[in-house]
C-alpha cells in the first residue's frame, strides 16, 4: 500500500482547516432596491467588501481571506449571476456547517417601487435582456418588440429566482426608506449580539404600506388616537406627554399584554428554528404616536430576554 500523500487532497484539507469563524455579511436581493447602498454602508463600517462575486466561488474566496486577515468580510451577490445562483444556498450551507456564521441579508421593496426607481434612472433590468438569462423550466416571459422583456415580468423573474434565498435570509425591506435609512439600519444590523435571536420591532403607517419584512403584523388603529389631542398632535410615541396618555387608556395596556404573551411564548420557538432576526411589526395609521409607542415599549420589556433593535419607518424619513 503506497504511503505517498495526494498533493491535491493534502491541500484540500489544509485549506478546510484554515476555515474558522469569521463575521461574514452577504447581501442579496431584488435588483433596484438598495444593495450597493447597503453595501456602502458596510465599507463604511470597516467591512471588506466584494461586489457580484460568482457563488461557486464564495468558499475559496473565504479561505483566502482568512489566510490574509482576520478583517470582516461582506459579499454581493445577485442576479447578475443568474447561472450560478443554484450553487448558492449550497455552498451557505456547507459555510456554516463548518463554523463560518454567514449572515445573509436580503433587500427587498416593493414592485411598484422598483418600477419607480428604474424608470427614474431609466437603467434596465439585468433580466430585460432576453439573452441574460435562459428560462428553463421557469415558463415563458413576455418580450418587448425590441427584444426586451417587459419590466415588471423581467421584476417577477427576478423575485421568482431568489425565493428560496430570500427564505434563509434577513430581509429588509427598502420600498419607504430613503438611503440614509437603509445605511443606519445596515449599520445596526451588523452590530446587533449574534449569539441570539434579535427581536426588531418597527413601526409603521398603513397609510404606506405593510412593511416586506415584517414577520408578524400588529394593528394597533383600534386604539384612541392621540392625534385628535391638539396638545399632542405635533409629538411622537417617544415623547412622555403621549406615553401617559396612552398608559391611561385601559385597551392599550390590554393589547400591550396580548402582544407581549403571544410574542414570549413563541421566542424559543423561533430561536430553535435557527432565526438570526424576528420582525414584528406594529402599524397605526401616520406611524408617529401608537405604533412608535408599541414598539419602544415592547423593546424594553424584551430587552433583558433577547437582543433588541427598534426601526421607526416613518420618523426615521424625518431624520
Amino acid at each position: 500500500m503506497s504511503t505517498e500523500t495526494d498533493p491535491a487532497r493534502a491541500d484540500s484539507a489544509a485549506g478546510a482547516a484554515t476555515l474558522v469563524p469569521q463575521e461574514v455579511v452577504l447581501v442579496t436581493g431584488i435588483s433596484g432596491s438598495g444593495k450597493s447602498v447597503a453595501l456602502h454602508a458596510l465599507e463604511d463600517a470597516g467591512f471588506f467588501c466584494v461586489d457580484n462575486l460568482p457563488p461557486e466561488l464564495l468558499r475559496d474566496f473565504l479561505r483566502l481571506e482568512h489566510k490574509r486577515s482576520d478583517r470582516r468580510v461582506a459579499i454581493a451577490v445577485d442576479v447578475r449571476s443568474a447561472g450560478s445562483l443554484p450553487h448558492l444556498l449550497p455552498a451557505l450551507a456547507r459555510l456554516r456547517s463548518e463554523g463560518i456564521p454567514v449572515q445573509a441579508v436580503f433587500i427587498d421593496a416593493s414592485t411598484d417601487a422598483l418600477v419607480r426607481r428604474f424608470s427614474e434612472t431609466r437603467r434596465p433590468h439585468p433580466l430585460s435582456d432576453q439573452g441574460a438569462f435562459q428560462l428553463s423550466g421557469h415558463g415563458t416571459m413576455e418580450v418587448a418588440g425590441d427584444g426586451r422583456r417587459a419590466l415588471i415580468d423581467a421584476i417577477e423573474l427576478e423575485r421568482h429566482l431568489l425565493a428560496e434565498l430570500r427564505e434563509v435570509s434577513t430581509v429588509i425591506d427598502t420600498s419607504q426608506l430613503r438611503p440614509a435609512q437603509l445605511r443606519a439600519w445596515m449599520r445596526d444590523l451588523v452590530g446587533a449580539d449574534e449569539s441570539s435571536l434579535t427581536l426588531v420591532f418597527e413601526s409603521f403607517a398603513f397609510k404606506h404600506g405593510v412593511p416586506l419584512d415584517a414577520d408578524y403584523v400588529f394593528d394597533v388603529r383600534v386604539l384612541p388616537n392621540p392625534h385628535y389631542v391638539r396638545e399632542l398632535r405635533a409629538l411622537t410615541g417617544r415623547d412622555p406627554d403621549v406615553a401617559r396618555y396612552l398608559e391611561s387608556q385601559p385597551e392599550v395596556g390590554e393589547m400591550l399584554t396580548q402582544i407581549e404573551t403571544f410574542i414570549a411564548h413563541w421566542l424559543p420557538a423561533f430561536a430553535r428554528d435557527q432565526r438570526s432576526y424576528l420582525t414584528v411589526a406594529i402599524g397605526c395609521t401616520g406611524g408617529q404616536h401608537r405604533s412608535v409607542y408599541f414598539a419602544e415599549v415592547l423593546a424594553q420589556r424584551f430587552r433583558g430576554r433577547s437582543a433588541t433593535l427598534i426601526r421607526h419607518r416613518e420618523l426615521d424619513r424625518l431624520t
